[in-house]
């Protein structure tokens, strides 16, 4: 009799259970059917189809322009490309002309002119090329002035109070050096063509006005340098760019189930899961088949771009992957970088996947970084970065590498500024990516020649060693003279240094601008003091060692070659003066003080009405983005986490008054066990919501400041307590994607 009424009350909560379970439960449950239900793609092109047929065929290159442009015109525009001689304003119609027919014949119906606002991510405006004609037809028009210039609104795009609302007037400007390409959709194709994007009276609303005229900064400079060591007629200097690309796969199924993934880019609870990457077993493991046929696709998709993808490998973290391009100049490099973004998120929809570029879209394993390879050269001297295999003899590398060191060791703190967002606060110091310190590694070769410079003159280098095995089928392998150190920030990495602070959602260019600017100064002062020393009547290359070892002695501190992860490197960093700025709102006041100020508005980079508005809009991005954390976190916590809690506590709890009804004692750990962390939730979830409700101040300091040292602590209350429900409440009522779900589920 007792076993039946117990079976009795077992069988009406089980009832409820199913109830819940099909009621509130299913998403999660259904993501994960439905992924196993995957079916890929067809392919979408010929077998038989290679790189080659492919590379560039949707880009109005000099190889088209050869072919559809008159002789003179061509030459006037492959000198703005390839010589940045100034651009003249009379070939815009030819180009303008050539550039619809081709675009016709391609598909296009429509042109628009593509430029990158301070959000972050890309803005365009489409226009048809038809206009009416007075016979009741149309006919398809694209003129040179048309070309050259666009005038999108530009009220509502962030701007630092450079403009007014009600002020709506703003111009895009054509950058000729980013070729112009055709962009494929199933509905028809569209022109786009790379431009600037700046306000009426000429201030820059965009990423890419300031990294132009950073790049023309620098190149003055590195061009007087290179005169002095005899270069007659040097090709204009170049700034170039190489970012590699780290991102997240995870199945769409599981995005859409997950509402802080899909607002805030970033899951903002989940618990450990039991296996994470302490194995090292994803790290340029075998590609997952449906990754492959991803990144294939997307791959054919860039060479038809002309983005020269290069390489593609599993990341340390699971669900983590890399792409790297070979290196283009910096402007073409920071366009290809936005386009490469949207290409994957496409593609990634059509493989069932969502492509994740958040810096910290899971917690506890591996952010993603976007590591920015900067070299700069041109056509007559090469690669000015590349040492050679006798670096100490070779003076002019000597010179253009002590330009790196000095500018660097001045401006860590704008560098540092440059990478600054919420989301790679998660990444910058975490023992997982470079330290917030910004520091140069040179290598041993390299720091031993800058040693012997400080201490008179530098005689040898290090050389490159050979490697025996110890197997006679195997070759003897050569070593390079130093090793690498993946926890620098700035790292000679063989012929270019290595910026590896960026995060993987940002825009190379701004970093690139700051990198540009410091090297501007920093080259401007060696080709001064090198000029003043040859006019006094010192040899020059004297005066080239004098210099030397000065920078090498007044800068060498930021060099380091050690442990940047080691709590002993924070130490000795502050003995060296080299600043610490760990978060977003300590490193953007680096923007608006009077040094950074004078230097780019020295180099005609920013003036200083620019500098406040890209302070301003760092902390209102700042601010917004953790914002919409914060609200999706109190949305979640309160209406998906504390019910699934709750009807465990409630079911545990009729049970065991099932059990007493019956006459049997019934065990209460379990239901002490999740009282415990569902009180603490809702307590912090009410913390969280006063928090959100507070009066954060008017300014925009004392406002971020508030997001920082009340919100944030807040959201992650709730994430504790909702974490350790995690590992408690039925996993048939948990209404979330797990970690172990989405990173292994694929």
């Amino acid at each position: 009799m007792l076993i039946a009424e117990i079976a009795s009350c077992g069988a009406i909560v089980t009832d409820e259970r199913n109830r819940i379970h099909m009621s509130a439960n299913n998403v999660r449950l259904q993501a994960i059917a439905d992924v196993e239900a995957y079916v890929p793609p067809a392919p979408s092109f010929a077998l038989d189809e290679t790189p080659g047929d492919i590379f560039g065929e949707n880009v109005f290159n000099l190889v088209v322009m050869q072919k559809r442009l008159p002789k003179s015109v061509y030459k006037s525009v492959v000198a703005t490309i390839e010589h940045s001689k100034p651009l003249d304003p009379l070939v815009a119609d030819a180009v303008a002309s050539a550039m619809k027919d081709w675009a016709l014949e391609k598909g296009a119906t429509h042109y628009a002119h593509v430029f990158y606002p301070l959000t972050g991510f890309t803005a365009e405006k489409h226009d048809s090329f038809l206009e009416p004609s007075g016979d009741g037809s149309a006919l398809a028009e694209f003129a040179g002035k048309t070309l050259i210039q666009g005038e999108p609104d530009a009220s509502s795009f962030p701007n630092g109070g450079l403009r007014n609302t009600f002020e709506a007037r703003g111009y895009t400007g054509w950058d000729v050096q980013s070729p112009a390409y055709v962009l494929e959709n199933p509905n028809g194709n569209t022109l786009c063509i790379p431009t600037v994007f700046v306000s009426m009276t000429g201030e820059a609303l965009d990423h890419k006005t300031p990294l132009l005229r950073a790049q023309q900064a620098m190149a003055e400079h590195a061009e007087r340098v290179l005169r002095l060591f005899g270069a007659t007629n040097p090709d204009h200097v170049v700034s170039f760019c190489g970012p590699e690309q780290e991102y997240f796969l995870i199945d769409r199924h599981f995005f859409l189930a997950r509402p802080d993934l899909l607002n805030a880019g970033r899951t903002l609870f989940g618990a450990k899961p039991p296996k994470g990457q302490e194995f090292d077993d994803h790290y340029f493991g075998a590609i997952p088949e449906r990754v492959l046929g991803f990144m294939m696709d997307t791959e054919r998709e860039l060479f038809k771009l002309g983005i020269p993808a290069k390489t593609r490998h599993n990341e340390v973290a699971p669900g983590q992957f890399e792409i790297a391009p070979m290196f283009e100049r910096a402007n073409v490099a920071a366009d290809h970088q936005q386009l490469l973004m949207t290409t994957f998120k496409t593609i990634a929809k059509k493989h069932g996947m969502e492509c994740l570029f958040h810096e910290k879209p899971f917690e506890g394993v591996n952010g993603s970084g976007k590591h920015v390879n900067f070299s700069m050269g041109n056509s007559t001297e090469g690669n000015l970065l590349l040492p050679g295999d006798t670096p100490h003899d070779n003076a002019q590398f000597l010179v253009f590498c002590a330009a790196v060191i000095r500018a660097v060791h001045l401006n860590g703190g704008l560098l540092r500024a440059s990478v600054a967002s919420a989301s790679n606060d998660h990444r910058l110091g975490a023992n997982e990516a470079p330290p917030a310190i910004i520091s140069i590694f040179l290598g041993d070769q390299l720091a031993d020649v800058f040693e012997q410079i400080a201490k008179g003159a530098a005689v040898s280098s290090k050389g490159k060693g050979l490697m025996h095995i110890g197997v006679d089928t195997l070759p003897i392998l050569p070593t390079d003279p130093g090793d690498r150190n993946r926890t620098s920030p700035f790292a000679f990495t063989g012929n270019r240094f290595e910026f590896r602070a960026p995060g993987s959602l940002q825009s190379v260019a701004s970093p690139m601008v700051t990198i540009n600017t410091i090297m501007a100064d920093s080259l401007d002062y060696i080709a001064t003091a090198l000029e003043a020393a040859v006019e006094a009547g010192t040899e020059f290359n004297s005066a080239v060692q004098d210099l030397l070892t000065e920078i090498i002695t007044d800068h060498g501190a930021v060099v380091f070659n050690g442990d940047g992860y080691s709590d002993d490197w924070q130490i000795e960093a502050a003995s060296r003066g080299l600043k610490n700025l760990r978060t977003t709102v300590d490193a953007l006041p680096e923007l608006i003080t009077e040094e950074a100020m004078t230097l780019f508005e020295k180099y005609k980079v920013f003036n200083r009405r620019e500098m406040h508005s890209r302070y301003e809009i760092g902390l209102e991005q700042y601010v917004l983005t953790i914002g919409v954390e914060a609200r999706i976190t109190h949305e979640i916590g309160a209406t998906s986490i504390l019910p699934a809690a709750v009807r465990y506590q409630t079911e545990l709890a009729t049970n065991l008054g099932a059990l007493k009804a019956a006459g049997v004692k019934g065990d209460t750990a379990a239901l002490e066990e999740v009282s415990a962390p569902l009180a603490d939730l809702r307590s912090a979830l009410a913390d969280l919501k006063a928090g959100i409700e507070a009066d954060a101040g008017h300014d925009a300091m004392e406002e971020a400041k508030h997001y920082q040292s009340v919100i944030l602590p807040a959201m992650s209350a709730v994430r504790a307590a909702s974490d350790v429900l995690e590992g408690i409440v039925a996993d048939d009522l948990w209404p979330l994607p797990t970690y172990q779900e989405m990173l292994y589920i694929l």
